[in-house]
């Protein structure tokens, strides 16, 4: 999901419920210098997605992994059992992101790629379609309803494979 849609917040969460490890790639990335050079337009690093690919590789073969990032175009297909894209309204959004001290042209793109559904599409795009699912992140009642969701598939997966 788009930046400020409470992947974070939703992601540590499950994590804990469900007794998972948790990463947040944008962490990972900044504990490892995991980049390969700075973005001036957005004031930010760009990542190093083979680097990323390699660190996070053991981890992800042994399971049992909840991942929290804004992209998913790179990661391998064979690494998720189900892929949840977090959408928000506009105006919660915006918001959330002008509160982080985003301004300008990365306000904007931020807002329009949620408008434009861009990283649904990725996503789409990226994995099996019947494994992609969208959930609406607006409000504290939307987050537990999530929780509460996305704990209910995690019961059913390990009945169903273990």
């Amino acid at each position: 999901g788009t930046p400020g849609v409470g992947k974070t917040t939703l992601g540590k969460e499950l994590a804990s419920r469900a007794g998972l490890s948790y990463v947040n790639v944008g962490d990972l990335a900044k504990e490892g210098e995991l980049y390969e050079g700075f973005d001036e337009e957005y004031d930010c690093p760009i990542l190093d997605e083979d680097r990323v690919i390699d660190e996070l590789e053991d981890r992800m073969s042994e399971g049992g992994v909840v991942v929290d990032y804004h992209g998913c175009d790179f990661f391998p297909e064979r690494w998720f059992h189900i892929v949840f894209v977090l959408r928000t309204e506009n105006s919660f959004l915006y918001d959330r992101l002008e509160s982080r001290g985003y301004t300008g042209k990365k306000l904007q793109d931020n807002i329009q790629c949620e408008i434009f559904q861009t990283l649904y599409e990725e996503a789409m795009l990226s994995y099996k379609k019947e494994i992609v699912h969208q959930l609406p992140s607006n409000t504290p009642e939307d987050l537990e309803r999530n929780l509460d969701q996305i704990m209910q598939w995690i019961e059913q997966w390990m009945k169903d494979n273990n």
